[in-house]
């Protein structure tokens, strides 16, 4: 089985990559799955960029960056599409400032794969469509896990 880690990156702590290393090491060792992390794919897109280069070409360079998130797009969508069983998301404030979370989300739910959303928000602040594409809703890690675990071991 393989998780595709889905969440915040370009307006997250650290991108995001704090909570899909925890997540990957107990997926790992817990069930023997294996992850689709965006976090390092898109730092293989870019990996000929310093960060903060990257992300102000934005407004010096959009055609480029624009080619190189189209790039990503796709990596990703074809991971959720095409080499995913699942979807764990985490779903928190900086959701609200990206698109690519809410895409994914989409994408897995047209393919029915299961979606399970860490929520970190109040209910009233998640689109019903996001929470209608949900298979499962989690206040915090520790719930999924239980769940996961359920399910798959």
């Amino acid at each position: 089985m393989i998780a595709y880690l889905s969440g915040p990156i370009e307006n997250a702590h650290n991108d995001g990559a704090d909570w899909r290393n925890d997540i990957t090491r107990w997926l790992e060792k817990k069930l023997n799955h294996r992850v689709f992390n965006p976090v390092i794919e898109t730092k293989k897109n870019i990996e000929n960029y310093n960060s903060s280069d990257f992300r102000i070409m934005k407004n010096t360079n959009p055609n480029e960056y624009k080619k190189i998130i189209r790039k990503i797009i796709q990596i990703d969508l074809d991971a959720v599409v095409n080499h995913s069983d699942y979807l764990i998301v985490k779903w928190d404030e900086s959701v609200f400032k990206g698109g690519g979370t809410h895409g994914e989300i989409t994408m897995a739910y047209w393919f029915k794969k299961p979606v399970f959303i860490v929520n970190s928000l109040p209910i009233d602040d998640i689109s019903s469509w996001i929470f209608s594409c949900a298979e499962h809703m989690f206040d915090n890690f520790d719930d999924l896990k239980i769940k996961l675990d359920k399910l798959y071991n």
